[in-house]
């Protein structure tokens, strides 16, 4: 007997109910799903076919599966492909459905054969996603387990993302993670189907990127005396070897970090902040800023009025010197120049900066900004790149090419107007801030930035604008989650933080919106927290705590 479940539309409570009641727990949930009588096994014979041009996606798969199983799964390249040997993985790019669009995919497993069918190697990658999850959760664990019946539900799945850009951003600047910290961060998002991850690498507490041209960047830039933000010296373990707290990724850090995360399909934003949010750069380098100086990187937070002089022609070529060598890090569209919070004291009481904007015709500080903001954009413009910036960078006039990424208002209008843009708000509605509390029992809760950001309300997040008209619909390109870290210091805690609201955001920005429905999320959750078990994510737990 087949339960037909099809997500979306009218019916879609009651296909709700029959997912978590009889279907496999998926998060996030898929387009389209049949689920039919009969299962998969996995065994030792089983075998994965691909053909080369999709080994490597294949080979994830495998890594994957031989963790848990201890099975070999031996990868076959043939091509072209034929009727599938019985008991195998089949990844194949013949007859594919082009509408699924460039990261949807079809998952078919019947009791002889689970096939994964996509044009691209992203939809390959995220069909073999759903497919893990259709395993038992021990199938997610870094060791060998036994006693387990290694056997998936036949189903046919049609699926495809809402949006495409499902992201997360990580704020290394105010703690640093290290490399395998954050390629751990990536592995996570991958499994939830994210896919862009906004690197938050330079702000007033640190700067995080080896830039060759300025090496006091890293030498100065990338420390501080103390863990800072009222924290104890041992909630972080970031410590250089003369004790300053800090650290910085190098050019082939990044390199490598980039790869891995394009294996998974991920592309990362980078962030440099500017022109606010820049006290530790000019730790480094004072001649490029304005206010009293000398600076030093602090150890706490709070709007530091130390900003870059766009008075100073020898500021922007500063500043188009570091973005060249972001350029070649990061191969992606997009760079984000941040553009938030920025004081307006110093540019108001700097002569320079003063004399420039009766010069250029500038009323106010968020007309200065704006104009530096354009400057810059013509820079990374002629580049190849597209610039992205806080809802901050359109309060003075928004640069003709870019894309807003709306944290306290501003992205309908901007959308409205012909920009690209990001949801990602904290006001006058949070529902991306992961550093805020998850509980209003704050004493039960690890200390936190303040705010009150609920896994429910998470999954309420509707990331289109409801005044926006529905012809501009398409300039939401989508939403993502926000870890500011300063008071989350260490991977335990920013697991903690991270999860499992990502996995409310991931079906947000993946699933329908007709398709949303918390009481069957809820009840996906409870069987998707135990994957996130095998795989050591220190998640919050869905009951309170209690000290």
């Amino acid at each position: 007997m087949k339960i037909n479940i099809l997500i979306g539309l009218s019916f879609w409570s009651l296909a709700a109910t029959a997912l978590a009641a009889n279907g496999p727990a998926l998060i996030p949930a898929p387009q389209k799903m049949e689920v039919q009588a009969g299962t998969f096994a996995l065994s030792s014979e089983t075998s994965i076919i691909a053909a080369p041009a999709s080994a490597k996606t294949a080979g994830l798969l495998a890594e994957s599966l031989r963790k848990s199983t201890g099975y070999p799964l031996a990868i076959v390249r043939k091509a072209p492909f034929g009727s599938a040997p019985r008991k195998t993985i089949l990844f194949t790019t013949e007859n594919a459905d082009t509408n699924l669009g460039p990261e949807g995919y079809e998952l078919t497993v019947t009791s002889d054969t689970a096939t994964i069918r996509e044009a691209t190697q992203a939809g390959l990658f995220y069909g073999s996603q759903t497919f893990l999850q259709l395993l038992p959760p021990e199938i997610f664990s870094s060791n060998v387990v036994g006693n387990v019946a290694w056997q998936a539900p036949c189903v046919s799945i049609q699926d495809w993302p809402r949006f495409k850009w499902r992201g997360l951003m990580l704020d290394v600047a105010r703690h640093f993670f290290s490399k395998a910290e954050v390629e751990r961060f990536l592995d996570n998002m991958a499994r939830h189907k994210l896919n862009t991850f906004h690197w938050h690498l330079a702000d007033d507490q640190g700067w995080r990127i080896e830039i060759k041209a300025y090496p006091k960047l890293t030498e100065v830039s990338a420390w501080r005396s103390e863990i800072g933000f009222g924290l104890k010296k041992e909630d972080g373990l970031a410590y250089g070897p003369d004790g300053r707290y800090g650290g910085f990724y190098t050019q082939k850090d990044i390199r490598e970090i980039v790869a891995y995360a394009a294996a998974r399909h991920i592309t990362i934003v980078p962030e440099i902040e500017m022109p606010g949010h820049s006290l530790a750069a000019l730790a480094a380098y004072p001649q490029f800023g304005t206010g009293d100086g000398p600076f030093t990187v602090p150890n706490e937070g709070g709007i530091n009025p130390g900003i870059y002089s766009p008075a100073k022609e020898e500021t922007f070529q500063f500043l188009d010197a570091v973005l060249k060598e972001v350029f070649r890090l990061f191969p992606g569209q997009y760079v984000h120049i941040g553009g938030d919070e920025v004081p307006p004291e110093p540019w108001k009481n700097d002569a320079a900066c003063q004399a420039l904007m009766k010069r250029e015709e500038l009323k106010t500080p968020d007309e200065l900004e704006s104009w530096f903001v354009r400057r810059i954009e013509k820079f990374i413009n002629a580049n190849h790149k597209t610039l992205i910036g806080w809802s901050e960078i359109a309060r003075g006039g928004l640069a003709k090419n870019a894309v807003v990424m709306d944290w306290i208002g501003g992205g309908a209008e901007a959308a409205a107007d012909g920009h690209d843009v990001v949801m990602s708000p904290a006001e006058p509605q949070d529902y991306s801030y992961f550093d805020h509390y998850q509980s209003q029992d704050t004493n039960h809760e690890p200390k936190a930035i303040g705010g009150f950001l609920p896994l429910e309300r998470v999954y309420q997040f509707e990331p289109i604008p409801a005044t926006l008209d529905s012809k501009l619909q398409f300039h939401i390109l989508g939403a993502q989650g926000n870890l500011w870290t300063e008071y989350i210091a260490n991977i335990a805690y920013l697991d903690y933080m991270s999860y499992p609201r990502a996995c409310a955001l991931a079906e947000v920005t993946w699933s329908p919106k007709e398709a949303r429905n918390w009481e069957s999320f809820s009840s996906r959750l409870k069987t998707h927290l135990q994957r996130l078990d095998q795989v050591g994510v220190k998640y919050r737990p869905l009951t309170p705590l209690k000290k």
